[in-house]
């Protein structure tokens, strides 16, 4: 029988290697996510801390608010996504390189999904750094 199960080819050990290099990509893309929505949320507290500076008020310093708290925060869950979406591609990946079955078609979903979120990310805080400047 050609088409047994025994008689596919299995994956090579290359095979596994890139989907583990791809598996870090991303791993590394999501802690980058979450180190940047990090500085984000506390950019808000620094521009606040500026502000009194400069108008040579008592320094108060209390918790940061405002947009840059909110898309900081929607950095950081971005991040703990994607890492959590590409363990589960791996795992997927790898099972599907065990049965020696592999998809043809890779699925871009997860990186065009990160990059039009990002780009909306950047506009959001374009138009924030624009409207405090006023």
């Amino acid at each position: 029988m050609p088409n047994s199960p025994d008689l596919r080819p299995k994956a090579s050990l290359s095979d596994y290697l890139a989907a583990e290099r791809t598996l870090l990509a991303w791993i590394r893309t999501g802690l980058a996510l979450m180190g940047f929505g990090f500085v984000v949320a506390r950019f808000g507290l620094f521009l606040r801390q500026l502000q009194l500076v400069r108008l040579d008020r008592a320094l108060s310093l209390g918790p940061s608010s405002g947009e840059s708290l909110w898309i900081g925060t929607a950095l950081i869950g971005a991040g703990v996504l994607v890492n959590v979406l590409a363990g589960i591609h791996h795992v997927q990946m790898v099972r599907a390189l065990d049965r020696g079955t592999t998809n043809a078609g890779h699925s871009t979903k997860l990186g065009i999904s990160v990059a039009v979120f990002l780009a909306l990310v950047g506009l959001a805080m374009a138009i924030y750094l624009i409207s405090i400047r006023s």
